[in-house]
């Protein structure tokens, strides 16, 4: 799959939970480990997502929150 998108993280689907309208999917990535997309659950069901799918999160914003600890 070829993107311009270049904030991608690559990991394994860890849990699938379809809900009325979204879906919450949690994906296993190196770094920071374990991350979290809602999606629609039309795009869940038409990409046929399920545990231990290799799949890439592609992250699209015009924001980024710094923080200090």
């Amino acid at each position: 799959m070829k993107i311009s998108a270049k904030n991608q993280l690559n990991g394994e689907v860890k849990n699938v939970n379809l809900g009325a309208v979204m879906a919450s999917i949690k994906i296993e990535v190196e770094e920071p480990g374990l991350i979290t997309a809602l999606i629609t659950k039309e795009s869940a069901e038409g990409l046929g997502l399920k545990e231990g799918d290799k799949v890439s999160a592609i992250i699209k914003s015009t924001e980024i929150i710094v923080g200090k600890e």
